[in-house]
């Protein structure tokens, strides 16, 4: 998980998260990495459109962003 952290922060990539939210609720979102802390991840939520911190206790997984192949 760190390395594709700080390979977003690198290349300004995209990557996908799932996570539990205050309500215990388990949400996709799409985010770029800006900054690693100790137990928390700075980063752009495309989903809020908006700079959030999200808890690294609370991911459950991450991946890269799949693109699409073009015809």
């Amino acid at each position: 998980m760190k390395r594709l952290f700080i390979r977003s922060i690198q290349n300004k990539e995209k990557i996908v998260i799932f996570y539990i939210d205050q309500e215990n609720k388990v949400t996709q979102r799409y985010i770029r990495i800006i900054s690693i802390h100790d137990h928390s991840v700075l980063a752009y939520c495309y989903y809020r459109k908006g700079v959030r911190s999200f808890r690294k206790d609370h991911i459950l997984s991450c991946g890269p962003i799949k693109k699409g192949v073009g015809a």
